[in-house]
């Protein structure tokens, strides 16, 4: 017999083939019976007309439940009114297992009990579809920075100090040693592009941020190219690119999820460099309209980047942030010592920051004083001094974050939808 997956039936129009998956839905009318199979490729419909197929299928039909997992044998046709144009003139029924009570059903559920139903709740349609998409943009990442040159250097995990700030560390034990969940790679990365020009690293990261908001997850996973030689404009000029290049990719591949998830895809056409580029103050200006509690100089919140986003149709850059509120290696605008080299992207739609970068200290001795200014350990940065010992070279980057550019482009209302098993401040089940 010829197995298939349900993606492939136009292949087999007219052929006898098998289906193994489960159980969608059921419905019968007299002598003919539906079945709605899922095989995670996809939909078919299985049509049981009574004489056409074994009496001993049509009789095992009335067992069936919602998630049962099932075994089908029929005759591929094309019908443009089953889901996904084609169904299955079925003659023969196996069942492998019948579920119990499904759990999930059509009714409303409460966000507690789907996100501790999560292992189950993936198997609906508009998670199916967002984790689909997830797929896709995960696939563009590696295929831009792949197809331009750039090699993937991973970055540790374990790391013996923090890049983004010590307030946000998970601690954990390395034998004899404290370690610490990294919060990104982008150290590493420098050392990579000193010796390979372009690269980029791409895995989980972890910031143990007490918020509950829409945009935050625990544990969440970061695209960082770093480029030798590039400065504060060309590093925008790459992340706009990067960003069109993903966006448009979902357009074309994921056109039918994006349906499902009733995203408004004129909205994301739009969504082409060149992006708008506003200076630091410009922004503060914008926000300072809107929100009069704002104060120049500080960072800025969900509301603040919202306001500013929702001045543009496309997604908008802020740069030379002040040096207050950025990292200790963000290099300082030279003829303005309060501002630094650093830009966010933020998206459109309220969706906030999802990149953040710049051109990176390249200066030993600025280095090392900033190092001290932060009250950060000289000897857990003595490598990270090394690179600019042995060789400095000006440099830029930045991260993106997969999952709040998965909300943003599936048009999601929450983080939490965007990855198999988020882990959200309070919850680490399932």
């Amino acid at each position: 017999m010829n197995r298939v997956y349900i993606s492939d039936l136009s292949q087999h129009v007219g052929q006898t083939v098998e289906l193994r998956g489960w159980v969608y839905n059921t419905r019968s009318s007299g002598k003919i019976k539906f079945l709605l199979l899922r095989d995670g490729t996809g939909v078919c419909q299985c049509v049981y007309f009574k004489g056409d197929c074994n009496p001993e299928s049509f009789e095992a039909f009335e067992k069936l439940t919602q998630e049962s997992c099932v075994y089908v044998t029929g005759t591929v046709k094309e019908e443009k009114r089953s889901p996904g144009g084609y169904e299955l003139s079925a003659k023969n029924l196996t069942i492998h297992s019948i579920a119990a009570e499904y759990p999930i059903s059509p009714k409303e559920h409460g966000t507690d009990f789907l996100m501790n139903h999560r292992h189950l709740w993936l198997r609906s349609s508009r998670q199916h579809a967002a984790l689909r998409v997830r797929h896709e943009i995960i696939k563009s990442i590696r295929d831009f920075f792949d197809g331009r040159g750039f090699t993937l250097v991973d970055a540790p995990i374990f790391t013996p100090s923090a890049c983004e700030g010590t307030s946000t560390l998970f601690q954990t034990n390395y034998f004899d040693e404290k370690a610490y969940l990294s919060q990104s790679g982008q150290l590493y990365n420098e050392a990579g592009a000193a010796a390979f020009g372009k690269v980029y690293c791409f895995g989980p990261t972890f910031r143990a941020e007490k918020s509950k908001t829409r945009r935050h997850l625990i544990e969440f996973w970061m695209v960082e190219p770093e480029v030798a030689f590039a400065d504060l404009y060309e590093n925008m000029e790459l992340a706009e690119q990067f960003v069109e290049y993903i966006v448009q990719r979902v357009l074309k591949n994921r056109a039918e999820e994006l349906r499902v998830l009733e995203r408004n895809t004129a909205a994301l056409e739009k969504i082409q460099a060149p992006f708008p580029r506003l200076h630091y103050n410009e922004a503060a200006e914008l926000i300072l309209k809107e929100n009069p509690e704002f104060k120049k100089g500080d960072d800025f919140g969900g509301t603040d980047e919202t306001i500013v986003s929702s001045k543009f149709d496309r997604p908008v850059f802020v740069h030379h942030y002040p040096a207050a509120v950025k990292a200790f290696y963000m290099k300082r605008d030279p003829s303005d010592e309060v501002s630094s080299l650093s830009c966010d992207l933020l998206a459109t739609e309220g969706y906030g920051e999802i990149i953040g970068g710049g051109q990176r200290e390249d200066d030993l001795e600025k280095l090392f004083s900033r190092i001290h200014e932060h009250g950060l350990r000289e000897q857990d940065f003595s490598w990270y001094l090394d690179l600019r010992k042995y060789g400095t070279f000006p440099h830029s980057g930045f991260g993106l974050g997969v999952e709040r550019t998965v909300a943003w482009i599936c048009g999601l209302p929450h983080v939490r939808e965007t990855a198999p098993f988020p882990r959200l401040y309070g919850r680490m089940y399932p």
